[in-house]
């Protein structure tokens, strides 16, 4: 900075410089071993500056649910540092707003932009989940430090310079051009002067929002870039440039940003009354232009979010279809698609404890393909596999929908017949056998493949008691052997006695 404008700085009467009760609060916020009493004697001997910790412990800003009715407990509530940080802003707020500017609309826009800033602060620390709410809405409050400054110095020079700049960096080369030094470096200066914390001073310096800046100055700089969303002339370029800083420097999508804008304008009539800028409020017009956009772009990410949403739960039933679709193919014949000897234990050990706990009759019958080793040696086992899957159709078709059937092994298969007593379950079978003996299973050579088929049939229930499945397995499988032994191409019933319960 130029030397005459840091002695013109320094010996200015009207420019604004901290309260004694300023002072003893940063004196406070320097010393790490302060305590909260020590706050609150300072804020007790002001009446209106304890009134607004109050005010803004109650504030949508903290929503806290519990009323805060006194000093203390605003303080408990907020904190130390907090209340450090909040106290500090509020005193410095009001010792920088001089009585001979205060009728400025310039000096208003400054104000307005440094509270739309501050809130903005203080949104952000709470969508990113920053610690230090309190310090970075201070220094959102005072990174325009030295726009105040400059007022001041020449305000009617400033004011020319505040009303020809389009952005930030067309107002610092005009800030250059005029004063050789920019608000950043006049800010920096005082802030230095005052013996602000170090965070305020860097807060300062990163205001410009160049790269390589931290979270805490990148949220400062695009704090002041949507602030000027309400105080610029193109508010569209303003959004435009605040979007893109807090979309690539803080990974906040469009949704993000709308509601940010939203709290904002939902915020800012309170922080006006805290930091006294009632006076100094937006254009309703553009404020309501503002929150119509916000509720847009919320309205189209909550559409977004359902239509993710909705993507989502439909692939995720995909998979669930998928894993059902992989758990009833691991639970199939790959040859036949008929259950598999693992599903058919399963099956069958529920339909017997259903059978023995209702009492209803269970039938079951292997079937066994007769001399289906000549069909392979004559045709091959391509022919062979194409006759059992011709079998495993024609067996389906003739069953209920309730019955089950199973390939047990080899040309070995198993029917389950529930509540089926001896009587219908013979005549099923032995039209099954019937049917099977007259229908064609495959054409080779020329030649149309028949074949046979013989069962054995035992039943649960009645007279016949089974004291587990194995034993009505082993019942159905000697009444198999029977039918072979009978001739094939029949069907034969268990007529041995099943073994007695154990004792």
């Amino acid at each position: 900075m130029h030397p005459e404008i840091a002695s013109r700085l320094l010996h200015t009467r009207n420019l604004p410089s901290p309260s004694g009760a300023a002072l003893r609060m940063i004196a406070l916020a320097e010393n790490p071993e302060a305590e909260l009493a020590e706050v609150a004697q300072v804020l007790s001997r002001d009446a209106a500056l304890a009134a607004k910790i109050m005010r803004i412990a109650n504030s949508p800003l903290y929503g806290t649910q519990r009323r805060i009715d006194n000093l203390r407990q605003a303080l408990t509530m907020l904190g130390l540092n907090a209340a450090l940080t909040l106290a500090l802003g509020f005193i410095l707020a009001r010792s920088l707003r001089s009585p001979d500017a205060a009728g400025s609309p310039d000096m208003a826009r400054i104000w307005q932009r440094a509270a739309l800033a501050a809130t903005t602060c203080r949104v952000l620390a709470t969508r990113l989940r920053l610690p230090q709410g309190e310090e970075l809405m201070l220094a959102g409050l005072l990174q325009d430090l030295g726009m105040l400054a400059l007022a001041h110095l020449e305000p009617r020079i400033y004011a020319g310079v505040l009303q020809e700049a389009t952005d930030d960096a067309h107002l610092r080369r005009l800030e250059l051009e005029h004063f050789e030094a920019d608000h950043v470096e006049i800010g920096i200066w005082m802030a230095r002067q005052w013996s602000l914390p170090d965070y305020l001073v860097e807060a300062i310096g990163g205001s410009d929002g160049r790269d390589g800046a931290g979270t805490f100055a990148t949220c400062v700089a695009a704090s002041a870039l949507v602030a000027d969303i309400w105080l610029r002339d193109d508010p569209v370029a303003a959004r435009r440039a605040a979007g893109q800083m807090l979309r690539e420097r803080l990974g906040l999508d469009r949704g993000d940003f709308a509601e940010i804008l939203a709290q904002v304008s939902n915020a800012l009539p309170e922080i006006n009354a805290l930091f006294e800028l009632e006076r100094q409020g937006a254009d309703p017009e553009r404020v309501e232009t503002i929150l119509e956009h916000a509720r847009e772009l919320i309205i189209l990410r909550n559409l977004n979010q359902l239509q993710e949403s909705t993507r989502r739960a439909q692939e995720s039933e995909r998979l669930a279809d998928r894993a059902r679709a992989l758990e009833e193919q691991s639970r199939r014949d790959p040859l036949t698609g008929l259950y598999n000897r693992m599903r058919l234990e399963e099956v069958l050990r529920d339909e017997f404890d259903s059978a023995a706990r209702f009492g209803w009759p269970l039938s079951v019958a292997f079937l066994d393909l007769d001399d289906f080793k000549l069909i392979n040696d004559r045709f091959g086992h391509l022919v062979g596999d194409d006759v059992l899957r011709a079998f495993a159709a024609v067996v389906m078709n003739t069953l209920r929908g309730s019955d089950i059937v199973a390939r047990y092994g080899g040309e070995e298969f198993l029917l389950v017949l529930p509540g089926t007593a001896t009587d219908a379950a013979s005549a099923v079978l032995q039209r099954l056998v019937e049917i099977i003996s007259q229908t064609p299973m495959a054409e080779a050579e020329g030649e149309i493949v028949h074949i046979t088929v013989s069962a054995g049939l035992a039943t649960q229930g009645g007279h016949e008691q089974y004291e587990s499945v194995e034993a009505l397995l082993r019942a159905a499988d000697e009444a198999l052997y029977d039918a072979k032994r009978a001739g094939r191409n029949r069907m034969m019933r268990e007529t041995r006695p099943p073994s007695p319960p154990d004792a």
